[in-house]
C-alpha cells in the first residue's frame, strides 16, 4: 500500500514524512525539486506484539505502509509528467492542512483549512477533467471506425465523469460498478483516489482537545463524511519530535499533552479504515507476522498474500482471534476449549484473526 502526502507551500508536509517514516528529508535543492521522497512506515499493532510475547520468535514482523513526499501541489506541477505520475502511482493520497498559526512561516491569507481542501480537490478535478476529454476524443474517432460494446461502455462511462467533473466534484464521490472501477484503473485520476484530509495543529498545552475538537471547528466534518474521504488532526510538529524519542520518552511526552496515542497509529488506522483494510497474523516460534488484505477477503485469498503456492494448494486454515489465543494462553488449550477451528476457502477473514494455512503443496 502506498500513500501520497500532498499539501500547500508551508503546512508541515515533510514534518509529517519524518513522523511517519523517522526518515528525514533531503533538501529538494539538491536533486530535482519535483522529486518525491520515498519512506517506508512501519505499521503499529499492539497485537502482534502481544501474540510476540506470547511466543517469543526469532524475528516479528509488522505490516508497512510506504509514503511518498511529493513537492508542494499546484496547477503548474500537475501539468509536469514526472510529478504527476508520482501521485498516479499511489493508492490514497493524505492532504496535510495547515491549521496552526506561525508568524515565522508564511502563509497566503488567513490560515482557513477548508478553503485550502477546496482549491487542492479543484486542481485534482481540473486535472482529471483533462484527462477525461483527451480520452474522450480518441474514444469518439475508434467508435466511428468501428462499433464495440466494451468501447461504447467506455465512452458512455467516460461521459458521465466528465458530468461529474465538471460539477467540481472529484471521482471518487463517482459511483461506479466493479466493471466501471476496472474500466477507468488504468488513467489512474488523481480525484478518484481516497483521501484522508490531515489538518496539522498547533503545539499547545490542550493538544489532546485540540486535535479532537479540529475536525468540527475548522468546518471539515461534511467535507471528511463524503465517499472515500476521511480526517484526523495531528500535530507534525510533536510527532516528528516523538520519531526522534525512545518508546519510554514518548509516552511521557505524549502524556503531557493528554495523548493516549501517537498521531501515526491514528493515522495509519484512520488510512486503513479509508481503504477498506485489516490485518491478520501467522505466529510461531519462528515468525509473528502481520499480512495485510481487504475487508471481506475469503480464506483462500488471505493465503494468497501470503504466498500465491498457498491460494493454489489450500485446504483448510486454522483460525482463531488473537484475543482468544492469548486468553487460553497456547494453540493446543485453544484447541482443547474449541475456540481454535478449521475454516474452508469462504470464510470472511476478520480483522486480528490469526491463521495457520493447511496446504497439499
Amino acid at each position: 500500500m502506498k500513500t501520497g502526502i500532498i499539501g500547500l507551500p508551508q503546512v508541515g508536509k515533510s514534518s509529517l514524512f519524518i513522523m511517519l517514516t523517522k526518515q528525514q528529508v533531503a533538501q529538494r535543492a539538491h536533486g530535482n525539486p519535483r522529486d518525491a521522497h520515498l519512506g517506508v512506515a512501519k505499521v503499529p499493532d499492539d497485537r502482534l506484539d502481544r501474540l510476540a510475547a506470547l511466543y517469543h520468535p526469532k524475528k516479528l514482523v509488522h505490516a508497512s505502509v510506504e509514503y511518498a513526499d511529493v513537492a508542494a501541489l499546484s496547477q503548474e506541477a500537475l501539468n509536469e509528467t514526472a510529478f504527476a505520475a508520482n501521485l498516479r502511482n499511489v493508492d490514497a493520497l493524505a492532504h496535510v492542512v495547515r491549521a496552526f498559526e506561525d508568524d515565522s512561516i508564511p502563509h497566503v491569507g488567513a490560515i482557513d483549512p477548508l478553503r485550502d481542501i477546496k482549491n487542492i480537490d479543484f486542481d485534482l478535478i481540473v486535472n482529471d477533467l483533462g484527462q477525461v476529454e483527451k480520452r474522450l476524443e480518441r474514444v469518439q474517432k475508434d467508435l466511428k471506425k468501428m462499433k464495440s460494446l466494451e468501447v461504447e461502455r467506455e465512452f458512455d462511462l467516460l461521459k458521465r465523469a466528465k458530468a461529474h467533473l465538471e460539477t467540481e466534484r472529484p471521482l471518487r464521490e463517482l459511483e461506479m460498478t466493479p466493471e466501471d472501477k476496472k474500466r477507468v484503473r488504468g488513467f489512474m485520476f488523481l480525484s478518484e483516489k481516497p483521501i484522508l484530509y490531515v489538518l496539522n495543529v498547533g503545539e499547545s498545552p490542550t493538544l489532546g482537545k485540540d486535535q479532537e475538537e479540529a475536525i468540527a471547528k475548522y468546518g471539515v466534518t461534511e467535507a471528511a463524511a463524503r465517499p472515500n474521504s476521511g480526517a484526523i488532526a495531528v500535530c507534525a510538529k510533536v510527532e516528528a519530535e516523538l520519531a526522534e524519542m525512545s518508546d519510554e520518552d514518548a509516552a511521557e511526552l505524549l502524556s503531557s499533552y493528554g495523548l493516549t496515542e501517537s498521531g501515526l497509529v491514528r493515522l495509519i488506522r484512520k488510512t486503513y479504515e479509508l481503504l477498506g483494510l485489516i490485518s491478520f497474523f501467522t505466529v510461531g516460534e519462528d515468525e509473528c507476522r502481520a499480512w495485510t488484505v481487504e475487508r471481506g477477503s475469503k480464506a483462500v485469498n488471505a493465503a494468497g498474500a501470503i504466498h500465491t503456492d498457498l491460494e493454489h494448494h489450500f485446504i483448510r486454515a486454522e483460525t482463531i482471534h488473537w484475543d482468544q489465543l492469548l486468553e487460553a494462553g497456547s494453540e493446543a488449550e485453544a484447541r482443547a476449549r474449541g475456540t481454535l477451528r478449521l475454516e474452508g476457502k469462504e470464510y470472511i477473514v476478520k480483522d486480528g484473526d490469526v491463521m495457520h494455512i493447511r496446504h497439499s503443496g
